[in-house]
């Protein structure tokens, strides 16, 4: 039996996966334009790796092309996405580790399905009760203990237009709707896989405090000595949890 690949997306601080052997880069064509990515092999699986803003960074969040991204996932087969993104915190503090269990949208010109009434399915709605797969979620969480890295198991992730951060407003407006993370990337991300049933969750690494919650005003600095300071956690974590679901592909193999 051949094993589904397993999709890995991640962007601020995270612009390679250092033990994918046996690495091939790739530049796939679809439907909403070109996606690059690296396939390899992670605990004896194949796994595709993509940056979403690029190896250089030189994409911004709003401009990162998602669908392409996404349809290149299920186009080389992907089973499912493990997605890791940086966040600000509005109760989690810098450092942390948060698997996301919900959103909300304030994101404004993101072309946010595939569903644009030009494809043969014509208008499709797709249900968002639990857009991270709870399977997902909870290989992320046991990855952590795996790990020995501290983790806030449930978060709701307020997704805003970027590139610019949020105003104090804002932030006090998120609060009072319960979000407690701000971030840039994961929506329409995580919708878009779901329109193409790609299971799919997230790990946030809280990198500041979102604004008008810290005692000084963020700065880029800041951000990147958190992300220096935690990135090797987040490796830890993101291996563990592949080889959880390595693991299980070949107990799942071995049982047909």
């Amino acid at each position: 039996m051949t094993q589904q690949p397993l999709g890995v997306i991640a962007g601020t601080g995270f612009y390679d996966l250092p033990e994918l052997i046996e690495r091939e880069s790739l530049v796939i064509d679809t439907a909403f334009g070109q996606a690059k990515c690296v396939a390899g092999l992670l605990h004896g699986r194949k796994t595709i790796f993509l940056s979403r803003h690029g190896v250089d960074h030189s994409v911004p969040p709003h401009l990162v092309n998602y669908r392409a991204n996404i349809a290149a996932m299920k186009e080389l087969g992907v089973a499912e996405i493990l997605a890791i993104n940086v966040v600000g915190g509005l109760g989690p503090d810098s450092g942390e580790l948060v698997v996301i269990d919900d959103f909300i949208d304030f994101t404004k010109s993101r072309v946010s399905t595939f569903f644009d009434g030009t494809t043969p399915e014509g208008v499709v709605h797709t249900d968002m009760g639990e857009p991270f797969a709870q399977r997902l979620r909870q290989v992320w969480i046991d990855a952590c203990a795996a790990a020995q890295v501290p983790v806030v198991t449930t978060g709701i992730y307020g997704a805003y237009e970027g590139p610019r951060f949020e105003t104090r407003a804002e932030v006090r407006a998120a609060q009072a709707m319960g979000i407690t993370v701000a971030g840039m990337t994961v929506v329409p991300e995580v919708v878009l896989a779901n329109e193409l049933a790609i299971p799919y969750a997230c790990i946030s690494l809280v990198v500041n405090p979102a604004t008008g919650l810290g005692a000084e005003q963020v700065t880029i600095e800041d951000i990147n000595l958190v992300i220096e300071q935690g990135s090797e956690a987040v490796k830890r974590v993101l291996s563990h949890a592949a080889k959880a679901l390595a693991a299980n592909l070949d107990s799942e193999s071995a049982q047909l």
